[in-house]
């Protein structure tokens, strides 16, 4: 396996079961899972920098990210910019993306999930996804603990 230095992740589909609710004034809401967040922490304890990429641009996922210490968060990020943020972080760290792992649901993960060290998925990703060469499938469906599910084998492989 390769070494894993960064993990980043996508929200909707993943860190979330990819729904999208409101109220009747507006308000937005997501479920986020607990064992996830877990996960962050598990990272941060073995020295594995964290981050969030997705193509929404909330404050819900903003005050995730920093409840959850990730190291970097991109949002907005579409057509490419997935690929391009995780290039931007990697510059940054002095990483290449070999040391990455990546968890997308989506089309608009593709690029990045070719690209990375480690590419996996949640069980309900899209058939597109799936296909990915080398992508790891995780049991766990996105919002049911998918990242923990992944966290959990990096760590215990490293």
């Amino acid at each position: 396996m390769v070494s894993i230095k960064l993990f980043l992740t996508d929200v909707d589909g993943v860190l979330t079961d990819g729904g999208m609710y409101y109220t009747e004034s507006g308000d937005e809401f997501k479920k986020f899972n607990t064992r996830d967040g877990m996960a962050f922490e598990l990272l941060r304890q073995a020295g594995i920098k964290t981050g969030m990429i997705t193509s929404e641009n909330t404050q819900i996922v903003a005050r995730r990210a920093a409840k959850l210490k990730a190291d970097y968060l991109y949002q907005s990020q579409r057509d490419g910019g997935k690929l391009a943020a995780a290039e931007a972080i990697c510059a940054q760290e002095g990483l290449t993306l070999r040391e990455v792992a990546y968890i997308g649901d989506d089309l608009n993960c593709l690029g990045l999930l070719q690209r990375v060290g480690l590419a996996a998925c949640p069980a309900d990703a899209v058939e597109a996804v799936k296909q990915v060469p080398g992508i790891f499938i995780l049991d766990k469906k996105g919002g049911e603990g998918c990242v923990r599910e992944l966290v959990e084998r990096i760590l215990t492989t490293l």
